[in-house]
């Protein structure tokens, strides 16, 4: 068999260099953004990054590759239960 024509959805990389520059892959949708906040839908969960100044160098959803520059301050995965999800997204984007 070739491994070549396996594909995962279950994967997700997060690769940050000196709290400047933040390449994530897995990505499946970008909720929303601003300079100060990303919300983003990954294949691992919902991911909700905070900082400064931030900026989309690349995104390529096909992929699921995103790469973000600014000053990164905290990076979390959103635990969420199915009933209250899409009430805490809107929460946050009020």
């Amino acid at each position: 068999m070739n491994n070549s024509n396996i594909i995962s959805n279950q994967y997700g990389e997060i690769k940050i260099v000196d709290r400047k520059k933040i390449s994530l892959t897995g990505v499946k949708k970008l909720v929303s953004f601003n300079p100060e906040e990303f919300l983003i839908e990954t294949t691992l969960g919902i991911l909700l990054l905070k900082g400064q100044e931030l900026e989309i160098i690349k995104l390529d959803t096909t992929d699921g590759i995103l790469s973000i520059k600014g000053r990164i301050n905290n990076l979390n995965y959103m635990d969420s239960n199915k009933k209250g999800e899409s009430s805490l997204i809107a929460r946050l984007f009020k």
